[in-house]
């Protein structure tokens, strides 16, 4: 049996073909650009196989509420060309098959904790530090939704001290996505993530940014994990600033050991690195599958 995953990023589109395992038998990479030129080629990927069902984690906002009209559409992204675009139906229309959607980070959640990093838990919180910032939770085997998808990367962290960067973020500009994501670092310090030393202020002022943000998620979901991807979060000298900055910013009131003794083991780095969403996206496509199935929808 095929499975098709798409990983929707705001830089590229992660096609493949494999099985709910996350084995992968085939693989495409293709740049986000304007919709013609990027669905035309992933609709040409997924023609030169039979998939039974399609996984589609995407870049957001995004509508997952199946009673609304525009169900599986990309909504408000700051994306040029995406916004309002009906991506679950074009690819149904495509493809003829059924489809699960949902974003970019659930999907990669969905990938840690059947496969990966929190394997073995029944939820996880999924956090991506890239061209934006993004995290999806899983508690008790459920993705989080609600009036809409989480968007925990457009929090206001409290500045760091003589930090006077005015953020990047459209919409809200200093958010937490407006200060650390990798397009803020860039125009903070004038080059990209990847060429600062690692010795550089920008990764004191980021580590901070970014603990302030897990200390929110720790004390108003209580994530039984916590994974940080994406491409910032390549930067291997973030994970024990961030520890431990987050545990002097909790300053002991959570006593849980997971927190207080066990931080390595709690935040962590992705298990499956860059592939955790495209096997989230084949899980996704299973779980389509079985819903046609039984006639009944996925909750």
């Amino acid at each position: 049996m095929y499975l098709g995953g798409i990983e929707a990023g705001g830089t590229k589109f992660v096609c493949a073909v494999g099985d709910d395992q996350g084995t992968v038998f085939a693989k495409e990479k293709i740049e986000t650009r304007d919709p013609e030129y990027t669905m035309s080629r992933v609709i040409s990927f997924f023609k030169n196989f039979k998939i039974e069902s399609l996984g589609i984690c995407s870049f957001g906002p995004v509508d997952l509420h199946r009673d609304s009209a525009t169900y599986g559409y990309i909504t408000s992204t700051p994306k040029a060309g995406w916004a309002n675009y009906p991506f679950v139906r074009t690819m149904e229309e495509a493809l003829h098959v059924p489809a699960g959607f949902t974003t970019d980070v659930n999907g990669a959640a969905l990938g840690e904790l059947a496969c990966g990093a929190a394997k073995g838990l029944d939820g996880c919180l999924y956090i991506t530090v890239g061209t934006g910032i993004g995290a999806g939770l899983i508690t008790e085997n459920r993705l989080l939704n609600g009036v809409t998808h989480p968007e925990m990367g457009h929090i206001l962290p409290r500045r760091y001290r003589g930090d006077d960067f005015e953020g990047i973020c459209p919409y809200h500009r200093d958010c937490l996505e407006g200060l650390a994501s990798g397009p803020a670092l860039k125009a903070h310090w004038g080059r990209p993530a990847a060429e600062l030393p690692a010795n550089h202020e920008a990764w004191t002022i980021e580590a901070d940014y970014l603990a302030q943000a897990l200390m929110q998620y720790v004390l108003i979901v209580s994530p039984k994990r916590i994974v940080m991807g994406g491409g910032v979060m390549k930067q291997k000298q973030l994970f024990p600033m961030i520890r431990r900055r987050l545990q002097e910013l909790l300053a002991g009131y959570i006593v849980a050991p997971e927190v207080k003794e066990n931080i390595n083991d709690y935040v962590v780095p992705p298990a499956l690195g860059d592939n955790a969403g495209i096997t989230g996206a084949l899980i996704l496509a299973r779980q389509a599958l079985d819903e046609k199935k039984s006639d009944k929808k996925y909750a």
